[in-house]
Order: structure tokens, then C-alpha cells, then sequence
């Protein structure tokens, strides 16, 4: 009894109360496990926003309300549409069966998408909560980790109504950084920011 009882604290221990066990073969099953979750917790604090870094991932910088983190060879681009949610804009999109995943979500009365495209072995993911765009190019075996990470994020950023709401008179918000939607290799996006050449140190 005693040692089924040990092991049961340190499972607890390890995991932390806020881990959810996954079955990470399923895309679907990640999303919809994590969304659904409340995620309360948060680490980084942006201008009307905060959310929630998973541990093994990197900070980088931020341009606006755009942030860039690392984390095991991938970059990952982080856009925080804080006008957009104090407009309550609504997202409009179509699911497309040519891509390799398309998926409209719908959880927490919280609206977005997930779209994963395949170019030259390579897999562009751009997954759209909670008024937050993700963006990641990666390889393939690294898309499930991704997508979790990026859920965690995504359903943890909680917004300031009242900094927004104050900001959107500033020339900071009127005119706002581009979401910048196009990747090149190594963590590159047009006109946005170009990754370290070198991993940072803390990453490794």
C-alpha cells in the first residue's frame, strides 16, 4: 500500500496537475484535449496580453505583437491579434481536403483553425485560437510535438480588455505590425524577423 501510494505523489510530482495525457498519433485528439482545458497559467506579458511558454521552449524577441520563440531546431512565429479581439472579429474559414490537415475549431466559444500544407518535404502549420496566430515550418516527425506546444500557447493567452482597449488610440496599435504570413527556410518570414544564425545558448 505504502509504495502504491509513493508512486502515485511522484507521478503527480513529475506531471504537475496541469498535464494532460494525449495520444499524440492523433491531431484531432491533441487539439481537442488541450483546447478544452482551462489554462490558467501563465510566464510571458505582452502589451494587453499574456500567455502561457511550455517549459523547453525559447523566447527570441518581439516586434509589435508579433513574438518569436525556438524550441529543438524549429522557430516558431507568434502573432497576437489584440484588436481583433477587443472588435470581436470572427474567423472565416473553409476546410481544404487537398491539404495535408484542415480543420475549422470551434471549442470554449473560442473560433480558429489548424492548416498544415506539405512543400519539399517540409510542412508549413499555421494554427489559428483564442485570437492568436501560430506559424511554424518543420519537418515532418516534428508535427505533432508542434501542434501540442502550439495548443498549449494558444489556449493560454488571456487578454487585458481594458490595456487593449486604451492602446487602440496609440499609433502602436493604428498602426500595427503586419501578420506576416510567409516563411522562408531557417525560420525566415518576409519583412518580419530574420532568426538568430545561431541557436541560443539557454536552448540547447
Amino acid at each position: 500500500m505504502k509504495k502504491i501510494l509513493l508512486l502515485m505523489i511522484t507521478c503527480l510530482l513529475i506531471t504537475g496537475c496541469t498535464v494532460v495525457r494525449i495520444d499524440t498519433d492523433s491531431i484531432n485528439n491533441i487539439t481537442g484535449v488541450i483546447l478544452e482545458k482551462d489554462n490558467t497559467l501563465y510566464n510571458h506579458v505582452g502589451k494587453g496580453y499574456k500567455y502561457y511558454i511550455p517549459r523547453g521552449i525559447t523566447y527570441i524577441d518581439t516586434v509589435g505583437l508579433n513574438d518569436v520563440l525556438y524550441s529543438n531546431g524549429n522557430y516558431y512565429y507568434l502573432y497576437i491579434d489584440a484588436p481583433g479581439y477587443i472588435k470581436n472579429i470572427e474567423y472565416d474559414y473553409k476546410e481544404d481536403k487537398n491539404l495535408y490537415y484542415s480543420k475549422k475549431i470551434d471549442i470554449n466559444d473560442k473560433k480558429g483553425y489548424l492548416e498544415i500544407s506539405e512543400d519539399d518535404k517540409k510542412y508549413s502549420i499555421k494554427f489559428v485560437y483564442n485570437y492568436g496566430t501560430f506559424e511554424a515550418i518543420v519537418d515532418e516527425n516534428s508535427i505533432n510535438e508542434v501542434v501540442t506546444e502550439a495548443s498549449y500557447i494558444l489556449s493560454s493567452i488571456k487578454y487585458n480588455d481594458k490595456v487593449i482597449s486604451l492602446s487602440l488610440n496609440d499609433d502602436y496599435f493604428i498602426n500595427r505590425e503586419e501578420q506576416y504570413k510567409e516563411f522562408i527556410s531557417k525560420g525566415t518570414t518576409g519583412n518580419f524577423l530574420k532568426a538568430p544564425d545561431e541557436v541560443p545558448e539557454d536552448a540547447e
